[in-house]
């Protein structure tokens, strides 16, 4: 099968992410006396992406997100068939990772994903309390720009090597601006994952986890494709 290594990547760094990101959040963000807080969290997402794309995004491109994956094909990077199996891949991941965390994080009595289990979430369940029209509008821009910086730093214009770097800290920058907003998606699969342990809420404002991030990778993917990208 053409895409059985490329999906194996998919499903592997979205696990990762997954695992990672929302892995320091659970257990990690206010531990107590030296919990890492919401810039520890922030540079372990960006650090989950930064290592797994230069890990195997020689494989499969590094995706680890189907925003990043619609905003490729938007740009004129990737092939409509092979959009589904590479979301089938991650949203898997992402549910595995998140496997991986409820079985850790349950090894504590006092664990209850009535915390949120990093889930993300709007209006009530916003961090910060932010509104449903603020959270759309943060998801879609930092989405937006998220793929700005995917394209760019990996244009055949661009310096060799360096695009994991850029990536990883504009996933990074992305989190220090929106874990108070929505606890910060800009990844459907992220959050697919937490929410289906969570259930009640997470899964009732999902929709918006998916909706947004995927507008905004769709017009970043417009935006570059036709005033950025070389003329052919």
């Amino acid at each position: 099968m053409r895409l059985a290594r490329p999906m194996a990547a998919e499903f592997v760094g979205t696990l990762w992410l997954v695992f990672g990101g929302c892995g320091s959040a659970v257990l990690a963000a206010a531990f107590p006396d030296l919990g890492i807080g919401f810039m520890g969290v922030a540079l372990a997402f960006g650090l989950t992406v930064l290592t797994m794309v230069y890990a195997l995004g020689h494989v499969s491109g590094g995706h680890f997100n189907p925003a990043v994956t619609i905003g490729l094909w938007a740009g004129g990077r990737f092939p409509a068939a092979d959009i589904l199996p590479y979301w089938v891949a991650q949203v898997a991941g992402a549910i595995v990772g998140a496997a991986i965390l409820y079985v850790i994080a349950s090894g504590n009595a006092n664990f209850s994903v009535a915390g949120g289990f990093a889930s993300n979430g709007y209006a009530e369940h916003s961090p910060g309390g932010y509104t449903l029209l603020a959270c759309l509008v943060a998801e879609i821009v930092l989405t937006f720009g998220f793929l700005i910086v995917i394209l760019g730093s990996t244009d055949q214009r661009a310096p060799a090597g360096f695009a994991p770097l850029a990536i990883g800290l504009s996933l990074t920058l992305i989190h220090l601006i929106c874990i108070p907003v929505t606890n910060t998606s800009v990844n459907p699969a992220r959050s697919t994952g937490p929410a289906l342990f969570v259930g009640d809420w997470a899964l009732g404002q999902l929709w918006l986890f998916w909706v947004a991030p995927l507008v905004g990778a769709f017009l970043a993917g417009l935006v570059y494709r036709s005033v950025f990208a070389t003329p052919r």
